[in-house]
């Protein structure tokens, strides 16, 4: 009996990774994270959580019901938006603005632009710009950890300061006001290590950013640990700039793609209105991915430079 050969075109590799299975990991890691912040801010955090999972979720299945396409549901994308969203915003936001947020991440930036795989920026980050932009009263009021103190301080406010600065102590475990999921350094590393060790991401961007925000500010004179510890930087390099979609396909690109997000965060810190600036720097990034992909793209094996016309004699 002869055997029959399917030939196709290549890439030729498989792999046993699927994409649930990846966005499984990342909600492992980011679930520490997720339920510290609960128990520093009360129920109040939860609901903001609760909000923009449901509300993702539901936008992509409506999405795909309304123009009869296949339920991307399971993929768990949607789950991984809606949590990086609301981990991303202040436990005092008015859920109204949660569930439009959550909204304009998975219709707008994602299923507008075709779905996961297509959309050319971080779908959580360009949520959580579009409510900076059109509610910046409401997401820069944060509550003090444990307690129903409203203030709009964050440790940021401390990075050139010398008086009243946090402890590392308390900044690398998370006991200050801010974004639910940003507070705690330590459990933010912990689930990065998770996913490097899991080969999920590759350590190559979270290092470039962080390491080029602490020379930065080391060469300023500013406060590192503040600018290390005390925002956004641990969970915007370790869970967002290293979005498959929206980061660099090789390691050359990655590393430029890693100091580039340090570099306009630290610009937009020290020189604009602005006490953080790791959300806006990921989209500027993000956008610029195809250029440095195109840069930095690799010769095949073998490739020879094709001669012009008439350099044969």
């Amino acid at each position: 009996m002869k055997e029959i050969l399917n030939v196709t075109s290549s890439p030729h590799i498989k792999h046993t990774d699927t994409t649930s299975g990846i966005m499984l990991d990342v909600i492992i890691a980011l679930l520490p994270a997720a339920a510290f912040g609960c128990i520093l801010f009360g129920s109040r955090a939860l609901a903001v959580l609760a909000v923009t999972v449901t509300v993702s979720v539901l936008s992509e299945f409506l999405w795909n019901k309304i123009l009869k396409k296949p339920s991307t549901v399971g993929d768990l994308s949607a789950v991984v938006t809606g949590l990086l969203l609301g981990l991303n915003l202040p436990a005092t936001v008015p859920l109204w603005m949660v569930a439009i947020g959550a909204a304009v991440a998975i219709i707008v930036v994602k299923q507008m632009f075709g779905g996961i795989g297509c959309n050319f920026a971080n779908p959580a980050i360009t949520a959580r710009i579009v409510l900076l932009v059109s509610f910046p009263a409401a997401m820069t009021v944060y509550t003090e950890p444990v307690s129903d103190t409203v203030t709009s301080a964050t440790p940021l406010t401390y990075i050139s300061a010398t008086e009243g600065v946090p402890t590392v102590k308390n900044l690398f475990f998370g006991m200050h006001s801010g974004c639910i999921g940003e507070t705690s350094a330590f459990l933010l590393l912990v689930g990065g290590a998770y996913l490097v060790i899991r080969k999920v991401i590759s350590p190559i961007i979270p290092a470039c950013f962080v390491g080029t925000v602490a020379l930065l500010n080391l060469v300023s004179g500013d406060n590192v640990s503040v600018a290390v510890l005390g925002g956004g930087i641990m969970l915007g390099a370790i869970f967002m700039a290293t979005d498959y979609t929206t980061s660099p396909t090789n390691p050359l690109g990655k590393l430029i793609f890693g100091i580039g997000c340090g570099l306009i965060t630290f610009v937009i810190r020290k020189f604009a209105a602005l006490p953080e600036g790791v959300s806006y720097a990921i989209l500027i990034m993000n956008i610029l991915v195809p250029y440095i992909n195109r840069l930095t793209r690799r010769k095949p094996f073998g490739f020879v430079k094709p001669q012009k016309e008439g350099n044969n004699g």
